[in-house]
């Protein structure tokens, strides 16, 4: 018997920063108040929800200003990015990537390639423990689908042979992209929702919207401040418990807050969990007593790519590799209800479940 489990579930609520106020909600244009109050304008809250990167994305500005216009030009950024980044598309460049794997270069656009650095050059820092061209064996699991199931374990040995970072080649002068063994494939999926995040956010800025939430399937980029000039209150979820409740709470201003766990994508099969975060080398879910890892820093991008590393790397590794960042803070969550913490996010982060504890 087999059981799927979809990533809609977020890894992290909102608290505060979600709280409607009905009467603001949708893009009428009217004021809630009924007044043309300025503070009462920045505090309306409009949004839009989409289902896309197999998830479901939902935009909050704290804006009355805010109308179809933003959030049609939000669905046609994240259409973009999917058009670009989605390898089961025929047409885009991940995979125009694959098909011409072990034969020819192709040529991307900038975005696509420096995105596709990036994840490689984490591939890189973690020594393969986070790597993109993971394609392959993700097709094998297809973890997050109805038809999931463990692979035959000689299929998943041969197909193995083709995840190797150091098999791509890259020409920064022509955004060219080679994958040097056919067969290999590149997935984005541990770092392309932090992009996505990362442009609606830029996106805006430059239009003049100062406070916002994005939030793709717990993906949570809190822009700005709250209007006012307050701090966002962010919920960190019990990777045991259903979306809603959680072990604690942050106060941030203008961070991406990214989780990686064992329940956003799983399948139960003959009794054994097996989630979506797979071992580059043993390609069998990672196992190391992780049930979670939050990242808070500037770039949801990095957040991202660091949730899935950190994870992968484990507790030990995970806070050495991220304590030499300055800019970036995590929480690592373990199956025994340990919490572990990076010294920067004890000053913002309050534990409130006492089924848990900080050990460091």
């Amino acid at each position: 018997m087999t059981r799927s489990r979809s990533l809609l579930r977020s890894a992290i609520v909102l608290l505060s920063a979600c709280a409607l106020i009905l009467s603001g909600c949708g893009s009428s244009g009217k004021e809630a108040s009924g007044t043309n109050d300025t503070a009462s304008k920045k505090s309306a809250i409009k949004q839009q929800s989409y289902f896309i990167f197999d998830t479901i994305v939902t935009v909050k500005i704290y804006d009355e200003r805010a109308d179809q216009k933003q959030f049609k030009d939000i669905e046609n950024l994240l259409n973009e990015i999917d058009s670009r980044l989605n390898r089961t598309k025929d047409t885009s460049e991940l995979a125009k990537i694959h098909a011409a794997s072990g034969k020819e270069v192709v040529t991307v656009t900038p975005e696509s390639f420096d995105l596709i650095a990036k994840s490689l050059d984490y591939a890189k820092r973690t020594e393969g423990r986070f790597d993109s061209t993971v394609g392959p064996i993700v097709d094998l699991w297809n973890i997050g689908h109805e038809n999931a199931k463990v692979p035959n374990p000689d299929k998943l040995a041969q197909t193995l042979k083709l995840v190797n970072y150091k098999d791509v080649t890259l020409d920064p002068a022509k955004h060219a992209i080679k994958l040097n063994r056919e067969g290999m494939e590149l997935d984005m999926g541990s770092i392309g929702k932090g992009y996505a995040a990362d442009r609606i956010a830029d996106y805006l800025r430059n239009n003049g919207f100062p406070s916002a939430i994005i939030d793709l399937g717990g993906n949570i980029f809190a822009v700005g401040a709250k209007p006012g000039g307050s701090d966002w209150t962010i919920g960190v979820q019990d990777p045991d418990e259903t979306r809603g409740n959680q072990i604690g709470k942050m106060k941030v201003q203008d961070k991406t807050i990214v989780t990686s766990g064992v329940y956003e994508r799983y399948f139960v099969e003959n009794g054994k969990h097996y989630h979506h975060i797979l071992d580059p080398a043993t390609g069998y879910p990672v196992d190391n007593g992780l049930s979670s890892v939050t990242i808070v820093t500037n770039s949801s991008t990095d957040a991202d790519a660091l949730s899935t590393s950190l994870f992968a790397l484990g507790v030990e590794k995970g806070l050495k590799f991220v304590e030499e960042d300055p800019n970036v803070e995590a929480i690592f969550i373990t199956t025994d209800h340990k919490v572990y913490c990076t010294s920067g996010i004890k000053e913002i982060f309050e534990l409130t479940n006492d089924k848990y504890k900080i050990v460091n």
